[in-house]
């Protein structure tokens, strides 16, 4: 999605005066603080202002930022709250669509046509949980290696436009060798790549990922594990203080229970993020760490 531009200043403002209403309303803002950085799992249950570019930031290449961040929003697909505030963000993001549900196919063509990428949000077995959370059509570690192909096939052919997959929980799965390996081979086949989500820390999936060429992605920051104001920003604040010390970063958030705020958060951050980093999709970062017989779409 192209980035918004601000409107002209005046022929009858000064550049000098157009500097200092901008620097105005940033001042008004609301930025997030940084904070230390965490980097843990979790597994959720299931559960408008529009930020413009400083003038004269896209004449002065100096001051835009190399940084790449990639915001991921999990959980759409079934009406969930927040739903439509994440798809009215005006900054590139990524949204992960869980499949066979209700919305599904609005929710994804909605995003592609905002010009979002869009995940196959696959709903995977986790350590602990109850089955609802789930959703139809899960990847389980009982199931035979036919049917695991099976689900997981027809769940990228229930979500359009979708450049890759992440693990919906999936915390027992993603550690399961058998089955990230059915996974993984059919992300290559089908030129999709795999975003871990990082709900369990023995997960096998870079390693798998290395071994078959595939493209290693994965979380960095939770936004939302606690659905409060406050951590929320404070979470931003890891984002911001990640960035300082690497080139990109990958966060998560969702929509549902506390969707709506994560969403307000987010928005009132984009400002304060933009000095750090790019807003992109998650195949852009994808598509820097393939290899030459990949082509990430």
């Amino acid at each position: 999605m192209n980035r918004l531009k601000t409107k002209g200043v005046s022929k009858g403002i000064s550049r000098r005066v157009a500097m200092v209403l901008t620097l105005g309303g940033y001042l008004l803002g609301n930025p997030a603080s940084a904070y230390a950085l965490t980097d843990t799992g979790y597994t959720i249950p299931e559960e408008s202002v529009v930020m413009s570019d400083p003038v004269g930031e896209a004449q002065n290449p100096k001051v835009q930022p190399k940084k790449k961040l990639a915001v991921i929003i999990d959980d759409l697909g079934n009406k969930m709250e927040g739903t439509d505030e994440i798809l009215s963000m005006p900054v590139k993001l990524t949204v992960a669509v869980m499949p066979f549900l209700q919305t599904t196919q609005q929710d994804a063509k909605r995003a592609h046509e905002r010009g979002y990428d869009v995940l196959v949000h696959l709903p995977m077995e986790p350590k602990q949980g109850k089955p609802e959370w789930l959703g139809p059509g899960a990847v389980l570690a009982k199931l035979p290696n036919e049917e695991v192909r099976k689900r997981v096939e027809a769940a990228i052919d229930n979500v359009p436009y979708a450049v890759g997959i992440n693990n919906h929980m999936g915390s027992k799965v993603t550690a399961d060798e058998r089955i990230m390996s059915i996974v993984l081979d059919i992300c290559k086949e089908r030129g999709l790549f795999f975003v871990d989500s990082k709900t369990n820390h023995q997960s096998v999936v870079g390693k798998l990922c290395e071994q078959k060429g595939l493209p290693q992605v994965y979380n960095h920051i939770f936004l939302d594990d606690v659905a409060t104001d406050d951590h929320i920003s404070r979470q931003i604040g890891k984002v911001s203080k990640w960035l300082k010390n690497h080139e990109s970063c990958v966060t998560i958030g969702h929509v549902g229970s506390g969707g709506k705020r994560t969403a307000s958060v987010l928005r009132h951050s984009i400002h304060m993020l933009k000095q750090e980093a790019e807003f992109v999709g998650v195949s852009d970062l994808a598509r820097e760490r393939s290899k030459p017989d990949f082509i990430v779409p």
